[in-house]
This record gives C-alpha cells, sequence and structure tokens, in this order.
C-alpha cells in the first residue's frame, strides 16, 4: 500500500476514532446527567386511561395529550393502589402503598408527620416545588401539602344568595388552577422546578362545557381536561420550556361507568378502577412515541424522578425506577401489583378488598375470590373460578406476602350486587342533594339505613341534609342513632345540642352540651379545644335564652379560656342589655367584641351581627344598621334572621324593590317550610298579597306533607 495512501487511511480511522469517542460520550453524558429543567406532573382526576385515544379509544378528541404521547412514553399496563383520590395520590407522591403510609380512605386519615415525599425530596436537591390542586379531598389539613414551598387548595365558596351561599364547595374548575400554575411558574427564577397540577375533570358529575357537547358527558370532560392540559403545554412552549420539561400526565384511579355495576368509583377494583393512563415525556424527546406493554404502578413514579435527578433513593420505597424502560435500552423484572378499597369497610362496615396483578392475570380477595385474565377477557366479566385460583396460588400468596391481611366484617356471604345497590343508592342520594332535593335525598338515605342498619356515614349524612332544610326532628334524630353507636361521639352531642336548642327544648341540648363537655374531659377526648368552645357557646346561648344572666357569663368566660380570641363575654353582656332593651348601653359591646374577632382573625361569632343590626335599627340608624345586616350574611349567608331583618329593614327605609330582593334571596339560601312561611308574612307586610299568596301555593308544591308554619320559640 503506497504511503500517502497508508496515511490517508489512519487519518480517516483516528477521526472516526474520535467521532465514535464523541457520540458515546455524548450517550454517556445524556445518561448520566441529572434533570435540571422543570419538572412537572399532571394528575387528571378520574380518567380511565381506555377512554384516551393515545391509548385506543374512538369517541373523544383529546389534541394535547396526543401530542404529549407522540413526544413521550405510553405505558399502557400502569395501575393505581386505591380507587379513592386521597389515599391514591399519597401513594404516588411518596412511593410507598397505602398500608405503608396508612392513608387509605378519603376521610378520617392524614399524611404522618415523617413521611418524606417527592416534593420534599426534590427540594432537598435544589427544586422549588409547587402544588395547585382542584379538589377539597387534597386539602391542606391532609398534610399531602408536605415538602411544597407553595400549595394551593383554595376552593370557591357558593356565590350570594344561591342555595350553596357561605359553603365551601368541594372542587374548582381545572382551568382556574391551571391557570395559577401558569402564574407560579412566571414567578419563578430558576427552572429547577417540581410542579404538581391536579385537575377534577372528569369527576361525577359530568357536566362538560356546552363546546364539548357531541361528546358523551364523561368523555366531554375528558375532552375539556385536555383543553387544560394543551393550556399549560402551550404555556411551556411559549416560554421555551416545553422541550426542557420531565412531565408525566397520569390518573390517581378510573371510573365504573356502570361495569360491574358500579357508576362511579370507590368500591371496587376491576380493571376500570385502578387501570390507569401513565404517559412520561423525558426533556430532549428521550424515547418518543413508545409504548411500553410492562406492567407499572403509581410507586414507580417516585423512585423514577428521583433516578433522572440522581438524588439518593430512600430505602422504604415500594416501588422501581422506570428509566431503562422509557430509555429502551433496558429490561425489568416483573413486578406484582397490589391494589384496594376499603371504601366498603369505611362507609358500610363491608369487607375491604384487595387486589394482585401479575402478568395478564388479575387476583381479587374479597368474600367471593376472583380471578380473571385480562388479555383474554380485559372487561372482566367471567372470573375462572376455582381451576383458575388453583392455576394461579402464586397471585394469592403474593398478596399474602405484601400487604396485611385484610379486615373481614360480617358481609363474608353478602352478594356484591347487593352492595352494588346500596352504593348507588347512597350516590344517587348525593346527586338529589346536588340538585337541591333535600327531602328526597333524606328519604332515599333512610332507605339505606333500613335496609343496612345505618351506619355511622349513613345517620351522619341524614343529619347533615336535615339540617340544610331546617328538619331539626329529624337531624337530632339521626344524631341520636350515632351516639347509640359511639356515646362519645363529640360531634353528634354537639349537633344534637345545636338542633335542639333552635327547637327550644333547652334542657335535653343543656344535657347534650355538657355530655360533650364530660367526654372531652376524659384524657383520650380528640380536638378538645374547638369542640369545648363550641360546647361552652352553646350553653352560654342556651344559658340567655333561659334568662339566666349568671351561667351565661360563666359559660361565656369559659369559651374565653378555651379560645382566648373569642370575645364572648362581650357578646354576652350586649345579648344581656339587649335583652332589657338598653340598646345604647349594647351597642358599645357588640361594637367592640366585633373589632376584637376582626384583630384577632377569630371566627365569627353567630348573630353577633344581627343583634348589632338590631340594637341600631331600633336607634334609627338605619344606615348602619344595613351594613351589619350585610356583614351578618356575608359571615353566615343562611341566618334567616338576618335576612328577615333586612328585607324589614328596606320596607321601613322605602327601599320596596331592595326589600323584595332580600325576601327572595332568603327563599333561594335556605328553601324551607319555615322560611316559605316567614317570605309569605314578609310579603304581606309589603303589601303585596298577592305574591304572598304565590309564596304559599309554592311552599305547598314543595312541601305537600308539611304545611309550611312557622315554629315560635
Amino acid at each position: 500500500m503506497p504511503r500517502p495512501f497508508r496515511y490517508t487511511i489512519i487519518v480517516a480511522l483516528a477521526a472516526f476514532g474520535t467521532a465514535l469517542a464523541a457520540v458515546g460520550g455524548w450517550r454517556y453524558a445524556r445518561a448520566s446527567a441529572p434533570v435540571n429543567g422543570p419538572i412537572i406532573v399532571i394528575s387528571v382526576d378520574t380518567l380511565r386511561a381506555d377512554h384516551l385515544p393515545a391509548y385506543g379509544y374512538k369517541k373523544v378528541k383529546t389534541p394535547a395529550i396526543d401530542a404529549l404521547a407522540a413526544d413521550g412514553v405510553v405505558f399502557e399496563r400502569a395501575y393505581a393502589h386505591v380507587p379513592q383520590t386521597l389515599p391514591a395520590h399519597v401513594a404516588l407522591l411518596s412511593g410507598r402503598l397505602p398500608f405503608d403510609t396508612g392513608v387509605r380512605d378519603d376521610g378520617g386519615t392524614v399524611v404522618k408527620a415523617d413521611e418524606r415525599m417527592l416534593p420534599q425530596l426534590l427540594r432537598e436537591r435544589g427544586f422549588t416545588t409547587g402544588g395547585i390542586v382542584s379538589s377539597a379531598l387534597l386539602r391542606r389539613e391532609t398534610g399531602i401539602d408536605r415538602g411544597f414551598d407553595f400549595f394551593d387548595a383554595e376552593m370557591p365558596q357558593g356565590a350570594p344568595d344561591t342555595p350553596d351561599a357561605g359553603i365551601v364547595l368541594t372542587e374548582r374548575d381545572g382551568a382556574v388552577s391551571e391557570a395559577i400554575a401558569e402564574r407560579w411558574l412566571d414567578q419563578q427564577s430558576s427552572s429547577r422546578v417540581f410542579l404538581f397540577l391536579q385537575i377534577n375533570e372528569p369527576h361525577a358529575p359530568y357536566t362538560p362545557p356546552a363546546r364539548f357537547s357531541a361528546f358523551a358527558p364523561y368523555d366531554g370532560e375528558i375532552a375539556y381536561s385536555d383543553e387544560i392540559v394543551g393550556r399549560l403545554l402551550k404555556h411551556l412552549k411559549t416560554h421555551q420550556l416545553y422541550d426542557r420539561s420531565t412531565i408525566v400526565l397520569l390518573s390517581d384511579h378510573g371510573e365504573g361507568l356502570g361495569d360491574h355495576g358500579e357508576q362511579e368509583h370507590g368500591l371496587f377494583v376491576y380493571d376500570e378502577a385502578i387501570h390507569v393512563p401513565f404517559i412520561l415525556k423525558e426533556a430532549a424527546g428521550v424515547g418518543a412515541g413508545r409504548h411500553v406493554t410492562d406492567l407499572v404502578q403509581h410507586v414507580d413514579l417516585v423512585p423514577t424522578i428521583l433516578d433522572l435527578v440522581k438524588a439518593p433513593m430512600p430505602g422504604n420505597l415500594r416501588g422501581r425506577s422506570l428509566r431503562a424502560l422509557l430509555e429502551g435500552d433496558g429490561h425489568l423484572d416483573e413486578q406484582p401489583v397490589y391494589a384496594e378499597s376499603r371504601y366498603g369497610l369505611e362507609h358500610f362496615g363491608w369487607s375491604d378488598l384487595q387486589t394482585t396483578i401479575r402478568g395478564h392475570f388479575q387476583y381479587i380477595k374479597a368474600p367471593r375470590q376472583e380471578i380473571y385474565d385480562v388479555a383474554k377477557d380485559p372487561r372482566e366479566g367471567a372470573s375462572l373460578g376455582n381451576a383458575g385460583l388453583r392455576a394461579h396460588q402464586d397471585l394469592r400468596d403474593t398478596m399474602m406476602q405484601l400487604a396485611p391481611p385484610s379486615d373481614e366484617a360480617e358481609d363474608a356471604g353478602a352478594d356484591p350486587k347487593d352492595k352494588v345497590k346500596v352504593l348507588e343508592l347512597y350516590r344517587s342520594a348525593f346527586a338529589l342533594a346536588r340538585d337541591r332535593k333535600w327531602p328526597a335525598a333524606i328519604a332515599r338515605l333512610q332507605e339505606i339505613a333500613g335496609t343496612d342498619d345505618g351506619s355511622a356515614e349513613i345517620w351522619r349524612q341524614i343529619a347533615s341534609f336535615a339540617r340544610r332544610i331546617d328538619r331539626l326532628d329529624v337531624a337530632v334524630d339521626a344524631d341520636n342513632h350515632l351516639l347509640e353507636r359511639d356515646p362519645d361521639d363529640v360531634a353528634a352531642a354537639l349537633d344534637a345540642a345545636g338542633a335542639l336548642f333552635r327547637l327550644h327544648k333547652l334542657n335535653e341540648a343543656h344535657e347534650q352540651a355538657a355530655h360533650a363537655l364530660e367526654v372531652l374531659d376524659q384524657p383520650a377526648g380528640k380536638d378538645r379545644a374547638a369542640s369545648k368552645t363550641r360546647a361552652h357557646v352553646l350553653l352560654a346561648q342556651i344559658a340567655l335564652d333561659r334568662v339566666d344572666s349568671d351561667e351565661a357569663r360563666q359559660e361565656a368566660g369559659r369559651a374565653h379560656e378555651a379560645d382566648p380570641a373569642l370575645p364572648m363575654l362581650a357578646y354576652v353582656d350586649g345579648r344581656l342589655l339587649y335583652d332589657q332593651g338598653q340598646y345604647e348601653e349594647a351597642l358599645p359591646l357588640f361594637e367592640q367584641a366585633s373589632l376584637d374577632v376582626k384583630r384577632a382573625h377569630a371566627a365569627p361569632i353567630l348573630a353577633l351581627h344581627y343583634y348589632a343590626a338590631d340594637t341600631l335599627a331600633h336607634l334609627d340608624r338605619a344606615e348602619e344598621a344595613e351594613a351589619e345586616y350585610l356583614e351578618a350574611l356575608r359571615d353566615f349567608p343562611r341566618d334567616v334572621r338576618a335576612r328577615g331583618g333586612l328585607a324589614s329593614l328596606y320596607q321601613t327605609m322605602g327601599r320596596g324593590e331592595e326589600a323584595g330582593h332580600a325576601i327572595e334571596a332568603l327563599l333561594q339560601v335556605a328553601p324551607t317550610p319555615d322560611n316559605y312561611a316567614l317570605a309569605a308574612k314578609l310579603w304581606k307586610s309589603l303589601g303585596n298579597a298577592q305574591q304572598a299568596d304565590i309564596v304559599r301555593a309554592e311552599a305547598r308544591r314543595a312541601f305537600p306533607a308539611e304545611p309550611a308554619k312557622r315554629r315560635t320559640r
């Protein structure tokens, strides 16, 4: 070989080797460099995987999620661990199973103080962390906010002069939460941020915007969810953050939609309830467009994110990093998935449910054991029976190794169809309540109580609904059922005392409030300060109605001891003077109490502003009285006395039209038999007998079994 040619070959080989080394170095650097851009987790509540086009569904359009799937990796077989919002998200953000964290139901449990969640682990790596949620189930009090620098769970209040006036709603529009997320991102000076955004669509009741009416209601809410997701992705692209971002889109659980008889979620652990979407887009489009069929689960999220940022891996995590699957150059050994539901146990006293999934088989441990081949029977229509259970004994053994034994209850032989019937009755009661059909909702719950001996949850809801329509006798009966089950139920005793006080059964009210205090004085008493304050306030109010000034002042003093920010003594002294007609002397005490409440940011005192307003009205200071009535309604929108007083005040001021609006608002906020009677009386006092007759007719239609007459105290 001629020397010049040999020299050329050597130079070319050297250049080629250098290029190979550069490519290898780039691949190594890409694989080993920690993520430094934004990490964003989007949780779309109640979203079934099999209702997304990215998973093969054809009946809805989701262009934003489709584009994200094209830029990322789609995990086709991803599973949640609980078909309920709070425990599912705690598992997701902790990387630990529900029985590890102790959060296994939507109510009654909180995240333990020593639980290290993903935002805290990322904050320790220099990330600024922000969480924005759209469901009250993820409120701060649950502990789900642990580790976030910024956490927004502010739910809206019902609009004034509506039945929801003053009531904190259970969810907010996902578009509102997304806008908050945008503002938070814009405020950050570094791209090392972790954003967790939860939107509550497509949760029941399915009410998508009219522009999505071409789709079925559930799918229409999915389309709206996609629009919200698209806004966030557009914002990231506009600010040159999208390509640098690691974005995860998933759901906390699925939805029944009638499969296996369950319309919503929470009771069963079939595929439709726990099979969720899981899409992960890495920075720079690594692995774009791939679909992975390996079995993955919620608890895999934390170790995967920690692996991507090169953070230490806590030793108590239940999942594993999916990085090898993301980059397509590795393999993970199969790991079984565990899921559970304690909804039936916690709400109805039934057994809980546990399930394990391995390969294409799902085993459900319930009063009746079931096993399904989800590859051949994806809708889980027919259990494989005893032969299948024997052939896949390993699934049962795996569950026993993974999880503590399930809680057995007396429903071991109960027909699942009967459970579904009870559950759907329960949910239909809430649907009626959403439509303000309170008597029908109560009747539906009473039907369950009659067939199921009424769990504590049922009686508590009956009491709650009854108080909404002033059926205080029904509320007291329900509270008494709760106290029969648990004599130490302080909340039930205080609720009963409050209702009995309004019924002017003062001795019984006093007995219940005193009983609550006896329980609270026990060493194991819970929520002592708030409940003691409430009990002493009730006892002070009872004493005022008994015209027992000494006891009223004593109880006011005890309420002040329990909550020093509450100026009960000034209020009680003002009431005593008011009751004696000494309005000039009473007014400064009401004003001082109001000022003290504002200064201390304390909870408002029921009727404080009402009595201040009525005092001013007696002193012919109408404009100031109006301001106090409005203040009373801001604090307690359902205060009937304040609404009636405002209407009467407007009448005396010659403002008849506004008086009429106040009467209409009274019925909008609290359409009860007593309030219809009050509204008719007010219309008559305004000289409008025709409108009074119309209101009486409306009352007869709304409450055919209950003549609209006011109770007197």
